[in-house]
């Protein structure tokens, strides 16, 4: 009873979470970082059950959707629906079905909105076998994002990272010693974990011997090729794997970043792994450095498109209305800190975003403000030579190793100033 309970606890957390995206437009680091959010009384193994299990409901929402609808008059209620989408989720995964109804309804009894309805989520879901196979295609990107994105890439290529990102994506490590996780060695040195685990308890996480982060995320500190004793900027520097990875070459890196709660996970990081940064809470629309850099690794503000893997609730959150501000802000960026270089300095550009305006269409109008600038192109060990650009770019799709999990989208570039 009590595991059947605990299990109850992770679902409402899940609809919690579900909620707070959904109804009050929060993304889920939001939710997760509020102190009075739906996870705050669970302990750490259930909070992990309710995250997975709220996340791959957006991911799969609307094939869900349509494989409620022929159950289903008319659309219910919000609260209601997010009940029967967590529920088929569940059967997808292969969950007992008596137990999955049974909690549906229970969940349904627990809220004055949602109790009426208890009788209807309770006659759907028992239409709906276990291992429930879901009517394709994937769950398709907003029209905003789409559209663009098939004129550069193309249908076929758009459905492959819809596919990608219909997937829960497994765990990327940057390894910094000798005491690693058991996983799968990606061309790049990244270590991809295929199954879940909880971060905190695997080997070497306390002694420093690894941090999450991306493969993808991953190739733009060794693009950038800092060497010991190399003063080095990380601008835009939190959370901070980029910032690990250039500081374990030994550089004098100054991270600087303008939100201070994201740059004091960078400093705990940092005491974790034994390495070290000067952090700067900053505007970098504001702030001077006191002299200049031998090599600088912008990580722009951006849409972050290329995450939709891992955060799939930001297609439900954001619209292109942002883009013009957020190109303008990267070329300002972008202009600031190519002032900042020694004369033959070099600065790796990048954004997590799939759209050219953000990638390769910045580096095209940089190249013609600055007389004299280059591109240089990527020689990074494990990469596809199809990934570089026609321009030196560095292009990096979800549907990339798909086979073993994808990665995120990136773009970045390595400039070479006069």
């Amino acid at each position: 009873m009590a595991e059947a309970q605990q299990g109850l606890a992770a679902r409402a957390a899940a609809l919690g979470l579900l909620s707070a995206i959904m109804e009050d437009g929060q993304t889920m680091a939001q939710v997760l970082a509020a102190p009075a959010g739906p996870l705050k009384a669970l302990p750490p193994q259930e909070r992990a059950r309710a995250q997975r299990l709220a996340l791959q409901v957006i991911r799969l929402m609307e094939p869900v959707d349509r494989l409620l609808e022929p159950h289903l008059r008319k659309s219910p209620p919000l609260a209601v629906m997010n009940i029967l989408r967590l529920a088929v989720t569940e059967l997808h995964e292969g969950a007992a079905a008596h137990g999955v109804v049974n909690a549906a309804v229970e969940l349904a009894r627990k809220s004055k909105r949602t109790t009426p309805m208890a009788g209807l989520i309770n006659a759907v879901l028992r239409k709906v076998p276990e291992g429930a196979a879901l009517p394709g295609p994937a769950q398709r990107m907003p029209r905003w994002l789409r559209q663009p994105l098939v004129h550069v890439y193309g249908r076929e290529i758009v459905a492959a990272i819809e596919a990608v990102q219909a997937k829960a994506p497994p765990l990327d490590l940057t390894p910094h010693g000798e005491t690693l996780p058991k996983g799968e060695v990606l061309p790049t040195g990244s270590i991809r974990l295929s199954e879940p685990s909880q971060v905190s308890t695997l080997p070497g996480f306390a002694e420093g011997q690894w941090w999450v982060q991306d493969a993808a995320a991953a190739l733009a500190a060794p693009l950038l090729a800092t060497k010991a004793g190399e003063a080095v900027l990380d601008l835009c520097a939190a959370p901070g794997g980029k910032c690990l990875q250039l500081a374990a070459t030994g550089a004098e890196v100054t991270a600087l970043d303008i939100s201070a709660p994201r740059l004091a996970r960078l400093q705990e990081n940092l005491a974790r792994t034994g390495l070290s940064a000067k952090i700067v809470t900053a505007d970098a629309l504001h702030w001077q450095p006191e002299g200049r850099f031998d090599a600088i690794l912008l990580d722009a503000p951006c849409s972050a498109t290329g995450t939709i893997r891992r955060h799939p609730e930001l297609p439900f959150l954001k619209d292109d209305s942002e883009l013009a501000e957020l190109t303008a802000l990267q070329a300002t960026l972008l202009d600031r800190a190519l002032g900042w270089l020694k004369p033959g300095g070099r600065l790796v550009y990048c954004t997590c975003s799939l759209l050219p305006d953000e990638g390769e269409a910045q580096i095209t109008a940089a190249l013609a403000r600055h007389a004299g600038l280059r591109v240089e192109r990527p020689a990074l060990a494990g990469i596809d030579p199809a990934w570089i650009t026609p321009e030196g770019g560095l292009r990096l799709r979800p549907d990339y190793w798909a086979e073993s999990g994808g990665m995120d989208g990136f773009f970045m570039a390595r400039l070479i100033a006069p």
